[in-house]
């Protein structure tokens, strides 16, 4: 199977190649040009590299491709003023960050000698090489990068979101409801603590389970251990999907007392008499109602809508990419990062991180008409918060292989590991991923390790 997509995407790339070379040497046969069709777009924007979406993944590699091909040739497509590091919610959530901690302007971050386009897409057109945006602009490209990230589905649970104008409910995957985790936190008093994890994919997997180690610590600190009843209630049938960590998160779990409800899926929130439905997944049909004191919202989670209606995408609606070239399997020039693609991986910036290096080198070997020679093993990172001064560093790869950076073994529950969450990872993000020069620990794992991985 893997020889038959390589093959695949080798001749694409080749068609893709000769269609280019064509174009240079006479510009009028432009309408069989891999770059435009015979109904190419009609656009007066055009650039070199056009990244959709300026999230951690957008504004990585229009640093690397500014880099590479030069200033004024590049162009990111963002519509929001503010950007944040995500991963800072969980501890802001906690009440150990505070949300303006993980906030930078776009404006600043946006790399210079890159163009800020202040707009959504509407619409994607592969085959005349072209987006068009919510202001019915047409931008033009030659090469396209994907990177829209993910959308957030509180509105497929009922009673959602306009429960979150109630008190005692939280979620930290959005920055209008993350405090309101510490405000439920603070405001805790006695019953159940309830924690949910839905059922699609997620980014940052170990995120909803992360909240509940603090609000344990929480309650022990402040006297109220006694009076909760913490429960996690997640749709997966594993707390975790690698069985290295999660044999040590089961022994946390059983040590501290807290209580796993395996393939339960949160339906309806009632906030008004705090009540949290839940269907059991292993009986269809079959629900449990909760109440809570405390409740923590994990949303059900997708791809964007305009990224859906594309032809783009695969038939869940992700970004259809080769999972080592990170190159689309249909379009050659059209690339993708993060969250949006269909990357059978855990969704982490810790995985942007690593997959920007070599999309980097896949690009530059493209544009060369070079054929791809650097494959992302699917790292991904996920440092699981068991406490406000511990971390067990999940690191591991497309296999579910645990694949460490540091020559310990990171399954333990370490205070070192805990401090580089909390401030050397923010740091590397503004400073080394985001300006396109940190593209995963994997050279400084072959020196820890001695070269043996």
């Amino acid at each position: 199977m893997r020889l038959g997509r390589t093959v695949g995407l080798s001749m694409a790339s080749q068609v893709f190649n000769a269609q280019r070379l064509l174009c240079r040497i006479c510009p009028g046969l432009r309408g069989v040009c891999g770059l435009h069709t015979t109904s190419s777009c009609a656009s007066k924007d055009h650039y070199k590299v056009l990244v959709v979406g300026g999230g951690s993944g957008g504004i990585t590699m229009s640093a690397r491709m500014k880099r590479k091909v030069g200033a004024g040739k590049v162009a990111v497509i963002e519509p929001s003023e503010n950007h944040y590091y995500q991963p800072l919610w969980t501890l802001v959530g906690a009440g150990a960050k505070t949300v303006s901690t993980s906030r930078r302007s776009t404006a600043s971050l946006i790399p210079s000698g890159v163009k800020w386009i202040k707009s959504q897409v509407q619409e994607f057109n592969p085959d005349k090489n072209c987006v068009r945006t919510d202001d019915g602009k047409e931008i033009s490209y030659e090469y396209l990068i994907v990177a829209l990230g993910l959308k957030l589905h509180y509105e497929k649970i009922k009673g959602l979101p306009e429960g979150f104008n109630y008190p005692k409910i939280g979620s930290n995957y959005s920055v209008e409801t993350v405090d309101k985790t510490w405000k439920a936190l603070q405001d805790f008093k006695e019953g159940n603590a309830i924690f949910t994890f839905p059922n699609t994919p997620v980014k940052c997997a170990g995120a909803p389970q992360k909240i509940m180690y603090l609000a344990d610590s929480y309650f022990r600190k402040t006297g109220k251990r006694s009076k909760a009843n913490i429960m996690y209630n997640t749709s997966l049938p594993v707390l975790f999907g690698i069985k290295k960590y999660a044999d040590s998160l089961w022994n946390i779990v059983k040590t501290r007392d807290l209580n796993v409800n395996l393939r339960h899926n949160l339906i309806e929130v009632r906030p008004d008499k705090q009540e949290a439905v839940f269907e059991k997944l292993d009986n269809p049909g079959e629900t449990v109602v909760f109440e809570y004191e405390m409740l923590h919202v994990t949303p059900p989670m997708g791809p964007h809508e305009v990224l859906k209606k594309s032809t783009l995408v695969d038939e869940a609606g992700w970004l259809d990419i080769d999972k080592d070239m990170l190159q689309h399997k249909k379009y050659p020039n059209v690339f993708g990062i993060g969250d949006c693609t269909n990357l059978p991986t855990a969704k982490t910036a810790a995985a942007v991180a690593a997959q920007s290096s070599v999309l980097d080198r896949t690009i530059s070997r493209v544009m060369k008409n070079e054929k791809p020679d650097k494959r992302y093993d699917g790292y991904t990172s996920c440092p699981l918060v068991t406490s406000y001064n511990t971390v067990i560093l999940a690191e591991f790869d497309y296999n579910g292989q645990p694949l460490e950076t540091f020559p310990i073994d990171q399954s333990k529950e370490r205070m070192s590991m805990f401090y580089m969450k909390a401030d050397v990872m923010p740091h590397l993000y503004w400073h080394g991923l985001l300006k396109g020069f940190w593209g995963g620990p994997a050279p400084y794992r072959k020196i820890m390790h001695l070269g043996m991985k």
